[in-house]
């Protein structure tokens, strides 16, 4: 369905899907990696806090307050930090900002797939470069020709949906053998269990680190998303966002994530309970005989020999068990599975139980 007053470049865009959102009463909602346990308490009394008569005024435009706390925290200078709304809002502005040279951008066949959209949207090449036969990132595959082809290389670490992840060493060496591009990480799940490349800034200026407050700190709803790098690579983000909207988080937002990075306790138990509870569910889905990747995310990628992924997926959701599949052919057999409370993979197990009994 088309209208006629749509432009040539919507008329042809394949927009992403997001996870269902239902609002169904007994769900286990398993399905689109948020956090099972609240903020930190330090959070919400913050952004109650914000909610005063100053929200009639427009907040900072820069959140320099914010910036100063996630540079203080991650060691960089507040000049090396960019905030916008959601990780989403940041990936966009870089395609724009520093990824469109009219040569293609890199990334693998399997993974995010906002990143093609964004290539579609602002009418980037693109090559999709095929993952190992287990699932895996080959780093030769984007270091075979000293730079000249491509426009960038974008790389979700972990990579979402299958959750492996890459050790800082290797992304060193993608940022060295590229020096002419510019190398996106993109870390939203970077805190379950791998290594961040934030400490290699300092030694490449190309390479440029996303990440989220939506999954390890449980602020999927309040939006929050940053990019540290070379100052130079922040400068053409701003410019960008201050060409698009000048505002891109709200008070609220302001308040409660820097409060999030004030409560450093609340954030590591957290996080370490999600990394016990996957662990936990990868050996129960083992023991009901599936394949499970080895993931250092919030999520795990599973398939059974015995049930197709659509079938399970489809009888899962019957028994009001929310899970996300992809209909693509190299993963079509997978389920993407959140790591949820306790209580939440009983249930799942145990419908899981039924569908291969």
């Amino acid at each position: 369905m088309t209208n006629p007053y749509w432009s040539p470049t919507i008329r042809e865009l394949a927009p992403y899907v997001p996870g269902e959102q239902p609002r169904l009463p007994d769900i286990v909602k398993l399905n689109t990696n948020e956090n099972p346990y609240p903020p930190s308490p330090q959070v919400l009394a913050a952004v109650r806090a914000a909610a005063d008569d100053n929200l009639r005024l427009y907040p900072p435009p820069e959140a320099d307050e914010l910036k100063a706390a996630i540079a203080a925290y991650h060691g960089v200078a507040a000049d090396q930090v960019f905030v916008g709304n959601g990780s989403d809002e940041v990936l966009a502005h870089a395609f724009l900002g520093l990824l469109d040279h009219g040569r293609p951008v890199w990334f693998p066949d399997i993974t995010y797939s906002f990143y093609p959209v964004y290539c579609r949207l602002y009418g980037i090449p693109w090559s999709e470069v095929p993952l190992t036969a287990d699932y895996a990132i080959d780093l030769a595959d984007y270091c075979g020709d000293g730079n000249g082809g491509t426009g960038g290389i974008v790389i979700a670490n972990p990579n979402a949906p299958t959750g492996r992840a890459l050790p800082r060493a290797d992304i060193a060496a993608l940022a060295a053998a590229n020096r002419d591009a510019v190398v996106l990480v993109d870390e939203a799940y970077v805190d379950f269990g791998a290594e961040s490349a934030v400490p290699l800034i300092a030694d490449h200026p190309n390479l440029l680190v996303v990440q989220t407050l939506s999954k390890s700190r449980a602020l999927a709803g309040l939006r929050l998303g940053f990019a540290i790098g070379d100052a130079g690579l922040i400068q053409a983000l701003d410019r960008v966002k201050n060409s698009f909207n000048s505002y891109p988080l709200d008070r609220l937002a302001i308040a409660g994530g820097i409060a999030a990075f004030a409560d450093e306790a609340w954030f590591q138990a957290q996080r370490q309970r999600i990394i016990a509870s996957r662990e936990a569910l990868v050996g129960a889905l083992a023991g009901l005989g599936f394949e499970v990747l080895p993931s250092a995310a919030n999520f795990v990628f599973a398939r059974h020999p015995r049930c197709g992924g659509r079938e399970l997926y489809e009888g899962l959701r019957r028994r009001a068990v929310l899970v996300r599949h992809f209909e693509k052919p190299r993963i079509a057999q997978f389920l993407r599975i959140t790591v949820g409370t306790e209580a939440q993979h009983q249930r799942l197990l145990a419908a899981l139980g039924e569908l291969l009994s």
